[in-house]
């Protein structure tokens, strides 16, 4: 009598596992890539690797901090001067620090700041097994900014740092209680909501929005304790007060162009957006570096359009 509701209620049960293992579960032994995933990145091969192998021969500090929940984050530290304006980097999704953020490191050392990169929950080093697309990520940012005022410098400047979903992070994180050490915010080709771009991933896997998103909201939900609806990046950037400087690359085919103009639209505060031509998903720096290091000279010095 109960057996067929039963065999339906363990079928579904099994289909949200699936949905959140393919979405928010972070298995350890795929953290520390050594170049981003994806074929795109293939052509930039040999530029990236440089990146990775001179950033691991300067010298740093191994940084750790614990989450408002409990997990030990881990990091390291890039110090350019005792006195240099620090970045808090942020990685993106099922990423590591070291991949996908040395060409940051030595980015930010040629505008003369140091830098601090951080594996997020379920990252790198850092402890945790769910990616959160930003809404417990976020929650950490302010974690990470007491650390640097604390134990590194208490008059430092700050500026939050990130990459896809770490932008994206940075970008919820700007609307919260930060202390007036933080300056800035630098979003590189984030998403505008997590909502969007796990509907726009359903669509390019071909599989129907309307089934596929309320189960993979509802897996969130059930087993990480998030609700993804809560990582709306424009509702974030209507009440920052912070300056947001964002980067896209036009030929970007994971996370369109178009959500970073959807950012900027809503920011309230100082803004600029600039877009790098040819520039695949997380390549806008490597694609014109020129263009990159001019623009943010020229943000932090108040020019915005």
């Amino acid at each position: 009598m109960y057996i067929i509701p039963s065999i339906i209620l363990i079928l579904f049960f099994i289909l949200l596992l699936v949905c959140f293992y393919m979405a928010f579960y972070s298995p350890k032994r795929k953290r520390n890539p050594t170049l981003p995933n994806g074929e795109i990145y293939e052509k930039w091969k040999d530029v990236l690797l440089s990146y990775r192998r001179e950033v691991d021969s300067l010298p740093c500090r191994e940084v750790e901090v614990i989450s408002h929940d409990g997990l030990t984050l881990r990091g390291k530290y890039y110090e350019y001067s005792p006195d240099a304006p620090i970045e808090l980097m942020l990685h993106g999704y099922r990423g590591c620090a070291e991949s996908d953020l040395s060409g940051g490191v030595l980015r930010s050392r040629r505008l003369g700041h140091s830098a601090l990169i951080v594996n997020n929950r379920g990252g790198g080093s850092s402890d945790g097994r769910v990616i959160t697309f930003g809404v417990k990520e976020s929650l950490d940012v302010p974690i990470w900014v007491k650390f640097i005022t604390d134990s590194i410098n208490p008059n430092a400047e700050i500026i939050l740092t990130g990459i896809s979903m770490g932008a994206s992070t940075v970008m919820l994180a700007s609307a919260m209680p930060l202390p007036k050490n933080v300056i800035g915010v630098l979003a590189d080709c984030g998403y505008s909501s997590a909502e969007k771009i796990i509907k726009k991933v359903i669509r390019d896997m071909c599989l129907p929005v309307a089934i596929a998103y309320p189960l993979v909201r509802l897996s969130g939900r059930l087993f990480g304790g998030f609700d993804v609806k809560r990582a709306d990046c424009t509702e974030a950037l209507k009440k920052t007060s912070l300056p947001v400087i964002f980067f896209h690359g036009d030929s970007d085919g994971f996370v369109p162009c178009d959500m970073s103009r959807e950012s900027y639209d809503a920011c309230a505060s100082r803004k600029r957006l600039v877009i790098i031509e040819g520039a695949g998903h997380g390549l806008a720096y490597p694609v014109d570096p020129e263009k990159y290091i001019e623009e943010l000279k020229k943000f932090f010095k108040g020019e915005t359009i």
